[in-house]
């Protein structure tokens, strides 16, 4: 097997930490590593180092090699973000090449998986229906009616390949786009809907041969640039296509137009795209203080309950008789902000690119 992790992205969920210039993917906010590294080290059981592939864009590229160093990963740079479509065509054009019937999988580097070893068993199941020209894709049971996420409705019974996979399997119904509170209530107690996590699996030739059959344009973009893989001209040629490719994601362009047998398995993996500080805070709830408080930074901290900080200014945060706030302090920015509003801190990422 072989893996992809797109590493693009610019994360503005977790500003002020996150930036333009060094997005989520790259801070060390759920362990001591990086989330690419992170994500690297947990495929590892199924996939060795040797056969990852990361793409980022132009602008990471110096940080992605810092990061990595002499692990013998395989660094693919987009010239421009085009979105997850034209990513994965990109680098399933180079695995094609090497290896073309292996199964890939597909993850984003900026998510995290609290149980490795089940979602690696997840991985190999997955694996062995991608060689007979499936795709798969992971689900997760929601737990609230979530708007932020897209959803995958699933048939309730394991029928064709999914049976004779234990069970694990299901056979997908149709992709959901990111829905509004009401449908989103009424999918969570459906019991047939699961999350998407974006994470798939399928071979260099399936996904090839459907982004030809449903997204003509990116095909033949990445027809030229496969053209000139090898070849003294890739970079311009690369430079050149990659530019006027279309934008849209593999979920719209291929997923939800397929007529090729798509599975997603249920998985009790403690996933979470980590998509907020208030995601932040819920999944490192182990390591709050007795007052709830959880302190990823130099603070003393006096009557007060349920905050997040996180600081990498080296500046002392001292917290006297607040309640429920996400302060984070990175020595360009200081926020203060409700932390059940995180998510909302986006719009003063949009006002630093405006230059306010």
């Amino acid at each position: 097997m072989n893996a992809i992790v797109m590493a693009g992205g610019s994360g503005t969920r977790f500003w002020p930490a996150s930036t333009e210039s060094l997005p989520k993917q790259f801070l060390s906010i759920t362990g001591d590593r990086s989330m690419l590294e992170e994500t690297i080290a947990r495929i590892a059981p199924s996939v060795p180092a040797e056969r990852v592939t990361v793409i980022v864009g132009r602008g990471h590229e110096a940080v992605t090699r810092r990061l990595l160093g002499e692990r013998p990963v395989e660094i693919l740079v987009e010239p421009t973000g085009r979105n997850t479509a034209a990513c994965i065509g990109l680098a399933a054009l180079h695995w094609r090449r090497r290896d073309p019937s292996a199964p890939l999988v597909v993850l984003p580097a900026d998510h995290y998986i609290a149980r490795s070893e089940k979602f690696n068993d997840i991985v190999t199941i997955a694996g062995m229906l991608a060689r007979e020209g499936s795709i798969l894709t992971l689900g997760i049971e929601p737990t609230r009616p979530e708007t932020g996420y897209g959803y995958i409705q699933m048939e309730v019974e394991a029928t064709g390949e999914g049976s004779r996979a234990g069970g694990a399997c299901r056979r997908v119904v149709r992709f959901v786009e990111k829905p509004d509170l009401e449908r989103a209530a009424s999918y969570l107690v459906s019991g047939d809907y699961l999350w998407n996590s974006g994470i798939f699996i399928f071979t260099p030739e399936t996904i090839l041969e459907e982004i030809g059959r449903h997204l003509p344009d990116l095909a033949e973009g990445l027809g030229a640039i496969d053209r000139a893989i090898g070849r003294p001209d890739y970079d311009d040629v690369l430079e050149r296509v990659y530019r006027d490719l279309p934008s849209i994601s593999i979920d719209h362009g291929v997923m939800e137009r397929t007529e090729r047998r798509v599975y997603v398995i249920k998985s009790d993996i403690g996933w979470s795209d980590v998509g907020s500080w208030q995601a932040l805070y819920d999944l490192r709830s182990d390591a709050v203080d007795k007052d709830g408080n959880l302190l990823l930074g130099a603070a003393w901290v006096e009557e007060s309950h349920g905050n997040l900080v996180y600081s990498t200014s080296g500046r002392k945060i001292a917290l006297l008789g607040v309640e429920g706030l996400a302060i984070v302090d990175t020595g360009e920015a200081l926020m203060v902000a409700d932390l059940k509003r995180s998510q909302e801190v986006k719009r003063f990422a949009r006002r630093g690119k405006l230059g306010e």
